[in-house]
C-alpha cells in the first residue's frame, strides 16, 4: 500500500522492492484459496503423533527461506486457509539444559509479543508424545525480505524510507525494552520488511530478560560484531538495553551510507574503528571494561573525535540525522540515548506521521478522516516473566514444561497442524535442518 506525504510528493513505499529481485529470507505470497495437492494425505508414523481422536491438518514444507542463529525457517502453506506462512524449526532443543532454557525462552517470547513491529508466533505445531518430543515448529507471519537485502540492493533508499524504517525499529525496541527484554542481536538481517515498508524485528534466539543486579555476569557472546556495542567489545560483565540502541545507531548509519559503518576483521579492530570516530573515551566511560581492553585503549595515541565525517555518509545525513546518530553512538552506555527518548527526536516526526497515516494497525480511517490512537508508541502491558526458569533444573523437566506449554497454548484454538512427511519437499526439509543443526552444534562446541 502506497502512502503520500501530501500534494506534490511521490509515493514513498508503494513499490519499495520486487521480492524476487532481492532474494528472500522470508517470501510473502498471496493466499491461494486452496491447499496444495497432497495435503489431505494422512501423515505416516514418522510424523508428529496426535492424541487419539484429535483431528489435525498436515502441512507441506515448500522451500527454505532463512537460517537463523538457532533454527531453520521454511515457507509453508497453512492448509486451513491456504495462507503462506513461515515455519521455524527449533532443533536440538533437549541437547542440554542451556539449549532447553534458551529455546523455551524464545518460544515464550514469541507467544508473549503483541506488537506490529515485533514478529510473534501465529501457531505452534502439535507436539508428539513426550517420549518422541525432540524439536519444536513455530509458525510466524511471512515477510518479503529483510533490511540487509534492501541496503545492499540497487533499490533507491530515500530519506523518507530511512525515517519510516528507523521509526519502526525504535518503536519495536521500545516495546521490547518496556517488557524488560534485551534483543542482543539487532542487525539488518533480523529486521524483516515488506514492500509497503512495514518492518518487524525478528530472531530472538539470543534475547534475554534484562538483569537488574550489576554483580551478576552476562555473556559477551552476543550481537554480530559489526553492531556490537563498545561495552561488550571491552568485556563488560554486565550491560543493559543500551547495547540494542548502539546496534540501531549502526544500522541508521548503514542506511544513510549504504555500507557497514564499523566493518572490522576482529573485535580489537572493531574497537579501534569506533575510537577513530568517537575519539579516545575518558576513564569514566571504561569503568566496567576488562583490564586488557582498557590497557589497549590507554596505550594507544590519544584520538580526537571525528564525528563530522558522518555528514559525508550521504545527502540524507542532515544536521538532524547526524544529531540523532551522535546521541545513539555514544561510547558510555550511561550517556547513550534510550530507545524511548530517541523516538521523541524531531528527525522521526515525519516517519511517525507516515507510519500512522496508513501503515499501522492502531489507527483507522473513517469517511470524515483519520482516527489516530492515543499512544503512538505503546509499551508492553506487563514485563516478560522468566520465573519459570527457576524450576528448570533438568532436561527432562524442561521437556515436560515445554510440552505442557505448547499443549495449553493450543487449547480452544483451530484444528492443530502437523508436518506432512509424505510431501515431496519433506526429505529436503529434513536434510537442510539436520545439516544446519549439526553446523550450529559444532559452532557451540567451539
Amino acid at each position: 500500500m502506497a502512502y503520500h506525504a501530501g500534494t506534490g510528493r511521490q509515493p514513498v513505499c508503494g513499490g519499495l522492492f520486487p521480492g524476487s529481485d532481492l532474494g528472500h529470507k522470508y517470501f510473502c505470497a498471496e493466499p491461494t484459496g486452496a491447499a496444495p495437492a497432497g495435503l489431505s494425505a494422512a501423515p505416516t508414523s514418522s510424523g508428529p503423533a496426535a492424541p487419539a481422536g484429535t483431528p489435525r491438518h498436515p502441512m507441506e514444507p515448500d522451500r527454505p527461506i532463512g537460517y537463523g542463529a538457532f533454527g531453520v525457517v521454511w515457507s509453508v502453506t497453512d492448509p486451513r486457509d491456504g495462507r503462506k506462512v513461515a515455519l521455524k524449526k527449533m532443533p536440538n532443543v533437549f541437547q542440554n539444559l542451556v539449549s532447553c532454557k534458551r529455546v523455551f525462552r524464545e518460544l515464550r517470547m514469541l507467544c508473549f509479543f503483541k506488537h506490529d513491529n515485533v514478529l510473534s508466533a501465529l501457531d505452534i505445531l502439535q507436539p508428539p508424545q513426550i517420549d518422541c518430543f525432540e524439536e519444536i515448529y513455530v509458525i510466524t507471519e511471512l515477510m518479503q525480505s529483510d533490511l540487509h537485502k534492501v541496503i545492499v540492493s540497487p533499490q533507491p533508499l530515500t530519506t523518507d524510507h530511512i525515517k519510516v524504517f528507523l521509526y519502526q525499529i525504535l518503536r519495536g525496541l521500545k516495546y521490547l525494552h518496556s517488557a524488560g527484554i534485551l534483543h542482543r542481536d539487532i542487525k539488518p538481517g533480523n529486521l524483516l520488511v515488506n514492500s509497503n515498508c512495514l518492518l518487524k524485528i525478528c530472531d530472538f534466539g539470543l534475547a534475554r530478560v534484562e538483569e537488574p543486579d550489576p554483580s551478576r555476569h552476562m555473556t559477551q557472546e552476543v550481537v554480530t560484531q559489526y553492531y556490537r556495542a563498545p561495552e561488550v567489545l571491552m568485556g563488560s560483565r554486565h550491560y543493559g538495553a543500551a547495547i540494542d540502541v548502539w546496534s540501531v545507531g549502526c544500522i541508521f548509519a548503514e542506511m544513510l551510507g549504504r555500507r557497514i559503518l564499523f566493518q572490522a576483521q576482529s573485535p580489537i579492530q572493531q574497537l579501534d574503528l569506533i575510537t577513530d570516530l568517537l575519539g579516545t573515551p575518558p576513564l569514566s566511560a571504561m569503568v566496567s571494561a576488562c583490564e586488557g581492553a582498557r590497557a589497549h585503549i590507554l596505550r594507544g595515541p590519544h584520538k580526537p573525535p571525528s564525528l563530522s565525517v558522518l555528514y559525508m555518509l550521504s545527502e540524507g545525513a542532515t544536521h538532524e540525522a547526524v544529531h540523532l546518530l551522535c546521541r545513539m553512538l555514544v561510547f558510555d552506555p550511561n550517556k547513550r540515548i534510550s530507545g524511548s527518548d530517541a523516538l521523541l527526536h524531531p528527525y522521526l516526526d515525519e516517519g511517525r506521521l507516515r507510519y500512522h497515516t496508513c501503515m499501522c494497525q492502531c489507527c483507522y480511517s473513517v469517511p470524515s478522516g483519520r482516527v489516530y490512537t492515543r499512544d503512538f508508541e505503546p509499551e508492553a502491558e506487563r514485563p516478560f516473566s522468566h520465573s519459570y526458569e527457576q524450576s528448570l533444573l533438568s532436561v527432562w523437566q524442561g521437556k515436560e514444561l515445554i510440552h505442557r506449554f505448547i499443549t495449553e497454548h493450543q487449547q480452544g484454538k483451530r484444528v492443530p497442524l502437523c508436518i506432512n512427511p509424505q510431501s515431496a519437499a519433506f526429505k529436503t526439509f529434513i536434510r537442510s535442518t539436520a545439516w544446519h543443526s549439526s553446523k550450529v552444534s559444532r559452532k557451540e562446541e567451539r
